[in-house]
């Protein structure tokens, strides 16, 4: 079952989107499975990482930030290599395993939708399927 959510983007940022997954595994009742978060953009992405402290998404942005910052020699004519290049690096999709109807996360993990291009109107897609 295919769920589709919309995201407005307004900062570079990490968004919480746990609850929309969970929200899509709890509509789809499959109670055993694999559930795929999927962002179908080339300067966003999704990962999976603490949620519990605020500072951590701060740190991880700072880290991407200086790990690829905007170049003068780059050539792409919108500006945005870096967004590029941070969407390549975290990754495009998450696969979460379901068990008993829910997200099998650790206990300091949350689902993140990752904006590298502000600002957007994002769109995210949830795949749940049945053992």
């Amino acid at each position: 079952m295919l769920h589709e959510y919309s995201l407005k983007a307004d900062t570079q940022h990490f968004y919480n989107i746990t609850s929309q997954v969970q929200e899509a595994v709890s509509k789809s009742g499959v109670t055993s499975g694999i559930c795929t978060v999927f962002c179908p953009h080339t300067t966003a992405g999704i990962t999976i990482n603490e949620n519990a402290d605020p500072d951590v998404v701060r740190d991880m942005l700072l880290g991407l930030d200086k790990a690829f910052p905007d170049r003068p020699e780059f050539h792409h004519f919108e500006g945005n290599s870096s967004a590029h290049l941070k969407a390549s690096c975290v990754g495009s999709s998450a696969t979460i395993i379901i068990e008993n109807g829910r997200l099998v996360l650790g206990t300091w993990q949350g689902i993140y939708f990752c904006e590298f291009d502000p600002p957007r109107n994002r769109k995210f897609y949830v795949k749940v399927s049945q053992n």
